[in-house]
């Protein structure tokens, strides 16, 4: 008696290659002849036996064979109904569905309208749902319909379609498919205004992965993203460092490089002072480059220098760079007076900034020189009237008041006001202990200073006696 085993082992043994040689020419004539469901019934037959005898290879020749049978018969909707019967056979193997399923991907391209395409890409997508052999096929699917889900003009359902696709964990997927796959994620979120979604999607992409020289290109589309992201929160620093991640990889041509300095020492210099911002910025003016963008290498010197910045001069010296250069965030620039309501009014305004939604950055410069200026006056004054400070800034006393705060509350500087008497303290009042052991610190200075000073008159005392 012969068992199911043996029988299998028999079934395994069998070589179908002759008879698809003969019966797949055979019944592709059939189907050009009009007979497209007979052939493919007679195809189903074999596909069964090769099934059957777990014949991995001649299964899957037999399934791409009736894909290409019924697409050249332009048969849409029998190959969407013949893919689904195909992958849920009972016992069906691997190989064939993924073959199955790369055949009809490369095929999308010959359907005859975008109906036709979406039903089909469906159809593989459901078939794909939960197969990790296909995941890789599915991810692929799945960026197909949310690209053509943007053209419609429909973001939010495009990011959340391709949001469904974990691509991190494939590891079926090359790193560069990977990445890209991210990215766009990526960009589409940032798109659809959803930058909570965008921040944990961006560190998902490993930042080493892109130093790689072949991946030069997706750390710039990555850092052009993030800086997208980074305008929006207001970050200015880390625009900054973006723009420096761009400005160090080497396939940026020559006359990018420029462009993209410039808009590291606008984005430095935007930056909230911090040590991070301080040690950057100095660094940053020793780049040998700023050389050919003396304009650029000044403003950053100004902030470097110890010294007060005029708002009013430095915005008739940079107007006419800024709002031609970049354009997208100096569209108009804020009024040299002080007033609050001119402040108010430019800030505002409608300006292609607010279009693109990016942000109008003369209230952020003018922020960064009140800033600078009250801590180079904070240096140099212990006590200050709140009418001078307010000179010096060209603010109202309102604003000095305000920006003061905020100084204050950042723990960039101390100061106090008293205002019964309209006075602006820096220096932090001092208890007794730390008066006594200051005064007992410069006394010392003193001495030292004092014994050395006599060792060095006594030792050209000597000297000159000796010559003489």
């Amino acid at each position: 008696m012969v068992t199911s085993s043996a029988k299998k082992a028999n079934a395994m043994e069998q070589d179908f290659t002759p008879l698809l040689e003969t019966k797949i020419p055979e019944y592709t004539a059939l189907a050009q002849a009009g007979k497209v469901e007979d052939a493919v019934e007679n195809l189903l037959l074999i596909e069964k036996q090769a099934r059957v005898a777990e014949d991995a290879k001649a299964t899957s020749k037999v399934a791409t064979s009736i894909v290409h049978i019924i697409v050249d018969a332009g048969r849409w909707d029998y190959l969407n109904e013949k893919l689904l019967q195909l992958s849920k056979r009972r016992g069906q193997l691997k190989m064939a569905i993924k073959d199955m399923v790369v055949a009809a991907i490369d095929v999308l391209d010959k359907t005859p309208d975008e109906p036709t395409r979406l039903s089909l890409i469906d159809t593989l997508r459901t078939i794909t749902e939960g197969k990790i052999f296909v995941e890789v096929e599915r991810a692929r699917l799945t960026r197909m319909l949310a690209k053509t889900k943007e053209e419609k003009g429909d973001l939010a359902g495009a990011a959340t379609i391709l949001q469904e696709i974990q691509v991190e964990t494939f590891g079926a997927m090359d790193k560069r498919e990977k990445t890209e796959f991210l990215l766009e994620q990526v960009r589409l979120v940032i798109d659809n205004r959803d930058f909570i979604r965008a921040q944990i999607l961006s560190n998902k992409i490993h930042r080493r992965v892109l130093l790689t020289d072949d991946m030069q290109d997706l750390k710039i589309r990555f850092y052009t993203e993030m800086i997208r992201y980074y305008l929006h929160e207001r970050n200015f620093l880390e625009v900054c460092r973006s723009y420096q991640m761009i400005y160090d990889t080497p396939s940026v041509k020559a006359n990018k490089l420029q462009a993209t300095l410039k808009k590291i020492v606008l984005f430095i210099v935007l930056a909230s002072f911090s040590p991070e911002q301080a040690d950057l910025l100095q660094r940053i003016y020793e780049d040998k480059n700023l050389e050919e963008l003396p304009m650029y290498r000044d403003l950053l010197k100004w902030f470097i220098t110890k010294e007060l910045v005029r708002w009013p001069v430095l915005m008739e010296l940079y107007r006419g760079e800024l709002t031609q250069t970049h354009a997208s965030q100096f569209s108009k620039p804020a009024g040299a007076s002080s007033s609050s309501s001119s402040s108010s009014s430019s800030s505002t305004s409608t300006s292609p900034s607010s279009s693109t939604g990016e942000p109008d950055l003369w209230e952020e410069l003018k922020k960064r020189v009140v800033e600078h200026n009250l801590r180079v006056i904070a240096k140099y004054y212990s006590r200050i009237s709140a009418s001078r400070l307010s000179t010096l800034l060209d603010l109202q006393e309102e604003e000095t008041e305000k920006f003061i705060s905020d100084l204050v509350s950042q723990g960039i500087i101390y100061a106090k006001i008293d205002r019964p008497h309209a006075i602006v303290v820096f220096q932090r009042r001092q208890q007794p202990n730390e008066v006594l052991n200051e005064w007992s610190q410069n006394i010392g200075t003193l001495l030292d200073t004092l014994e050395q000073t006599t060792h060095l008159i006594h030792r050209e005392i000597m000297v000159h006696a000796k010559k003489q």
